[in-house]
């Protein structure tokens, strides 16, 4: 049998082969399938009800209420009735609401593990490929063929393979990974490919900033964002309640598969900033260093986390943020925001200067108008379009943590190393 990359295994086990090429269309049994209430219900009820389809394995559907939360306006409540009442007239066993953001209370809920094949109605569904689960986004349309069939189509992708060697310096985060690569290689560098990342400094990375590799796979324009599963991985799931009984060993590119190589060292790495209006508009924190910010915001799948949280209290200890700036920060989940209580992070944030906002998509997917009023936004989110965060007027600059939490200190976008030394 012909070496296998981990993406050619993971299908070739969805499609009950042995094997598949790169180039085959094949057709794949759905482990999960996910949906929120922006994606979900309100799209999926109409068609299913007109074709009087009924969904084929509740126990594999999981509904998550995350981006109109709280409701603020008359639209969110209409949106997330609808998703509530779908929810219980289908009496579906996994519905999630209204504690945390999809691609996180996924794993935290026990949902995902190495081997399977899941698809979300949301682009940054490859989030679970860091599990070593093989997991894309798909449109309602697509969506509703899955929810009926419990089947889709795939055709399996070129894998390209991010090597990083080395380990990441102090305040120097996955996010800068990501920012990199996507100001290398563009928004569609990927060309809809498998991204697997490999590597001393990726084996180094803690689960949530595995997450955020996985996650922003999105943003290079990847199908999927690959992370070979091992001892991190089981311990993570085992802390989650999920004990792996799979061949942790087999889940991994075989030496001699063919696959795309690039090669990066992460200690020559510094942190990165993407300026308006692309992910790709990316440049070394220096290049921006100075460039005064009104908002400075701590939120998203990508930047609010627990590890994130810790990053940015790291910087925040003992500090004030500048009376310029206002320091929004939207926990990942509930279950991170109490993580985060509990170990002191969220009284320092709040000593700070913080204002704390609910564990939701928020401002990340332009929810509300919380960002109405500033002409410059440094944010942990994982996009920057115009208008993407809400209003149209400002200018969203995208960074790890880290910097976010140096640049409200300073009132201008900052490297947190330079806090980070002081600290020391």
């Amino acid at each position: 049998m012909a070496a296998q990359t981990l993406a050619q295994k993971l299908i070739a086990r969805a499609c009950h082969r042995d094997a598949v090429a790169v180039g085959e269309i094949v057709t794949c049994d759905v482990d999960l399938a996910m949906f929120h209430d922006s994606s979900g219900p309100r799209r999926l009820k109409p068609m299913l009800d007109k074709l009087g389809a009924r969904i084929w394995d509740k126990s594999k559907v999981v509904l998550v209420m995350d981006h109109y939360v709280p409701e603020e306006d008359d639209d969110s409540r209409r949106i997330l009735k609808i998703a509530r009442d779908w929810a219980r007239e289908q009496q579906l066993p996994h519905v999630y609401d209204s504690i945390g953001i999809c691609h996180v209370v996924l794993p935290q809920k026990g949902h995902l593990r190495p081997g399977m094949f899941c698809v979300g109605g949301d682009s940054h569904s490859p989030t679970g490929g860091a599990f070593g689960a093989y997991m894309f986004g798909i449109g309602s349309t697509e969506m509703l063929g899955v929810v009926v069939t419990g089947k889709i189509w795939i055709k399996t992708p070129q894998t390209i393979a991010m090597h990083w060697s080395g380990r990441l310096a102090e305040g120097v985060t996955a996010k800068d990974m990501m920012l990199h690569m996507t100001g290398l290689y563009g928004s569609n560098g990927a060309n809809y490919s498998a991204i697997e990342y490999t590597g001393t400094a990726v084996a180094a990375l803690s689960m949530q900033e595995r997450m955020t590799l996985s996650n922003m796979s999105a943003e290079l324009g990847a199908q999927a964002g690959l992370i070979a599963p091992d001892e991190t991985t089981r311990e993570y799931l085992h802390s989650m309640g999920v004990e792996v009984d799979t061949d942790m060993d087999y889940w991994r590119t075989d030496d001699d598969a063919d696959c795309e190589i690039r090669r990066f060292d992460a200690s020559a790495l510094s942190p990165m900033v993407a300026a308006p209006h692309s992910p790709a508009n990316v440049h070394p924190v220096e290049d921006l260093r100075g460039t005064p910010v009104q908002i400075a915001y701590i939120g998203a799948c990508t930047g609010a986390k627990l590890d994130d949280l810790r990053a940015a209290a790291e910087v925040l200890k003992g500090r004030r943020i500048d009376p310029g700036v206002r320091l929004m920060v939207a926990p990942a989940t509930l279950r991170d925001q109490q993580d985060a209580q509990q170990e002191g992070i969220m009284d320092t944030l709040v000593n700070a200067g913080a204002q704390v906002f609910a564990t939701s998509c928020g401002a990340c997917s332009g929810y509300g108008n919380a960002l109405a009023g500033a002409s410059n936004v440094i944010s942990s989110t994982a996009r920057n379009f115009k208008g993407r965060m809400g209003s149209a007027d400002t200018n969203v600059y995208l960074a790890s943590p880290y910097t976010v939490a140096a640049s409200a200190v300073l009132g201008h976008i900052a490297d947190p190393r330079d806090i980070l030394a002081e600290a020391r």
